[in-house]
């Protein structure tokens, strides 16, 4: 019964955190990047992006830990195993397409800095 619970609780704190609202552009984005006209505003914008990168970085490593424990742990799972595998296959890509975008943003801002 306790082991029922514990795999509850886990499975709701990893769909919790998956479907959690995240704010990757805490500031105005389009009128910082209309803005920016010196060196300064673009190294803010090149901080900002590789922040972002930093965060979905954080998010592929998440998920693949959780892919990991649906592939060795899946007859916990049942039946849901094949599908919590697949949901953290796609958001593991799309992630990881993000990580690539944020950065290539910030070593163009860089570009421009100079």
């Amino acid at each position: 019964m306790k082991t029922k619970l514990l795999i509850t609780l886990f499975l709701a704190f990893g769909l919790l955190t998956a479907c959690a609202e995240m704010n990757p552009h805490p500031m105005d984005m389009s009128k910082a990047v209309q803005s920016a006209a010196s060196k300064a505003d673009h190294e803010a914008l090149a901080i900002h992006y590789e922040e972002a990168a930093k965060e979905m970085q954080l998010k592929v490593d998440e998920h693949k830990k959780l892919l990991d424990q649906y592939q060795s742990h899946s007859y916990l799972y049942g039946k849901q195993a094949e599908d919590l595998k697949a949901h953290c296959t796609e958001l593991i890509n799309v992630y990881e397409k993000a990580v690539v975008a944020n950065q290539k943003m910030a070593d163009m801002h860089r570009n421009m800095a100079q």
